[in-house]
């Protein structure tokens, strides 16, 4: 069966939790700096997980266009993505509100850590479609990016209950590392 439903299902879906993300944001009631600084850590949450879904729509982006044709195994793998990267709302407006407390940290990071197994998972049902010698299969490799995200976040889940910072880091650190471009599909494809 053809990709474009599901390509055109899973825009609509993260376009969607950006949407919820933003509106979730509630303005200060007072027209002051100082009220704008109480809420600073709901502005870098969101902040740091319109990052984070930006990240999972362009990398999302450049598998599928690897690929041409999907089955039903590809379609419940792209939910089961799909479902995680809907719970980034939820945590983002948790973690924000509670001033990154060690709960809704550690919280995040599992949502964060599921949606990289996810990933993982839909990367790997694509590529069992196509085949070992597919392009997606040549450009994805080993994934060791997605493996060290994954253990990124299992490592800073728990070292959010011994000091927040230091989980949040490891947050921080995982995105910037997917932020520098990756083009190894792209090259796979133009070649």
């Amino acid at each position: 069966m053809g990709k474009g439903r599901l390509e055109a299902f899973s825009d609509g879906v993260i376009a969607i939790i950006i949407t919820i993300m933003v509106l979730e944001m509630k303005v200060p009631h007072e027209a002051s700096l100082s009220a704008l600084w109480l809420i600073y850590p709901v502005f870098i949450s969101y902040v740091l997980s319109f990052i984070y879904t930006g990240i999972y729509w362009n990398n999302h982006h450049h598998m599928l266009h690897a690929v041409q044709k999907i089955n039903g195994p590809v379609l419940w793998a792209n939910l089961h993505l799909l479902f995680w990267l809907s719970l980034i709302p939820f945590a983002t407006g948790w973690m924000g509100e509670n001033h990154f407390s060690e709960v809704p940290v550690a919280l995040y990071g599992v949502v964060l850590m599921m949606a990289g197994v996810a990933y993982y998972i839909l990367s790997r049902m694509l590529i069992r479609l196509h085949g070992k010698d597919s392009a997606l299969a040549k450009a994805v490799g080993s994934d060791f990016k997605g493996k060290i995200s994954v253990a990124g976040y299992a490592f800073a889940i728990p070292l959010s209950f011994l000091n927040r910072w230091i989980g949040l880091g490891l947050y921080v650190l995982v995105a910037v590392m997917w932020l520098i471009p990756d083009r190894r599909i792209e090259k796979v494809i133009n070649s």
